[in-house]
């Protein structure tokens, strides 16, 4: 990212930042605090994930949740689970305030 050192990507004229960078100024930030996943549902249609932010004391800090609908798109053909973790992660990151302009990633806007 040295040519985008704040991991932002214009995509129809708003401003989105990558998951990868939020997770890594998170952990840059506050590397004693975690972040957790959840797999709310997973059948053969769809797939939710919730993501929990908690400190130290495990006090919760944001959440995120995401959806993917399997074979929805090519990436959810094979990556429904992985896709919607990765978007729930950036959401409750977002959520948080590591976002660019908008709550929704840029991982998760090139998906869709």
């Amino acid at each position: 990212m040295a040519d985008n050192p704040e991991g932002i990507v214009s995509i129809h004229g708003k401003q989105y930042q990558t998951v990868a960078y939020r997770i890594a100024t998170f952990r840059e930030k506050h590397p004693e605090w975690c972040v957790m996943t959840e797999v709310v549902t997973a059948d053969d249609e769809r797939v939710v994930v919730k993501a929990t932010i908690a400190n130290e004391l495990q006090h919760v800090i944001a959440t995120g949740y995401a959806e993917e609908v399997r074979g929805s798109t090519n990436i959810n053909k094979t990556s429904a689970l992985e896709n919607a973790e990765t978007s729930a992660v950036g959401r409750a990151l977002a959520f948080f305030g590591l976002a660019g302009t908008e709550i929704a990633s840029a991982d998760e806007v090139a998906n869709a």
